[in-house]
């Protein structure tokens, strides 16, 4: 198992002019492991990975690993709309110290087998999470593939509770949710943990909500509708910006 408890899909902060600001996003993850966070995701979809270059994923990858010292797993963000693609930045991330990636399935293709297959041998032992999110890249992976696959665990963000039940009962694999909606919710049907980009704001309610807290888990409901107003990632960051005075510039819309 790659970490147990409440992760923080990391967001990347950007300086006025729109170019990444490795230190204060260094600075940020590590204020969210003080505030308890088990795990920081970089450069996955609330990081703008989209937006960024290779080398900027690297730069944040190192800066943030020597933020956090150790204290936390650092876990990259690698998954692309190619499998030459994932390849290409999972070997990076291997060779920059990550302790896990977490590889977003390829859109458009209803059976990634190949896709991870071929993630794991670059990983080269590395342990290989699997994303579900066919919001973003649809139509995501079949619970009934996951068992199969060469994984070490798999983050569901749709929010959807059936389709979390539905996993744990398909797969003995950890199972990490992403949505801040149904923490009190997964914990106790047993999930090991959350990667979420709420947790960049409510780091402690999150994990409190984890562990079944059902006052925190009503009180992240503003927060979380909050976060996609009017747009994500802009409403996360004016959240982030209120808390801890944090830039609020983005470059995904």
């Amino acid at each position: 198992m790659v970490f147990a408890g409440v992760g923080v899909a990391l967001a990347t902060l950007f300086d006025d002019a729109g170019e990444v600001d490795t230190r204060a996003t260094a600075a940020h993850a590590a204020r969210l492991v003080e505030l308890g966070v088990r795990a920081v995701v970089v450069a996955g979809t609330t990081g703008e990975a989209a937006t960024l270059g290779t080398d900027e994923r690297d730069g944040i990858l190192t800066t943030v690993r020597a933020a956090v010292d150790d204290r936390v797993p650092v876990i990259a963000g690698t998954g692309a709309p190619s499998a030459r693609q994932a390849v290409e930045l999972t070997a990076r991330a291997r060779d920059g110290g990550a302790a896990a990636v977490l590889v977003l399935s390829p859109p458009h293709t209803d059976y990634p087998r190949s896709y991870y297959e071929q993630v794991a041998a670059a990983a080269d032992g590395l342990p290989v999470i699997a994303y579900h999110y066919p919001k973003m890249a649809p139509p995501g992976v079949p619970v009934d593939l996951l068992e199969a696959l060469p994984i070490a665990g798999c983050k569901d963000s749709t929010g959807d509770p059936e389709r979390l039940l539905a996993t744990l009962t398909a797969t003995t694999r950890p199972l990490y949710t992403g949505s801040s909606a149904l923490l009190s919710f997964a914990g106790p049907v047993g999930c090991v943990g959350a990667i979420l980009a709420l947790a960049n704001v409510e780091p402690e309610r999150c994990a409190a909500a984890f562990s079944g807290d059902a006052e925190a888990q009503r009180a992240l409901l503003g927060p979380h509708v909050g976060m996609r107003r009017p747009t994500f990632p802009a409403g996360l960051k004016s959240l982030m910006a209120a808390r801890f005075a944090t830039s609020e510039v983005t470059r995904v819309g």
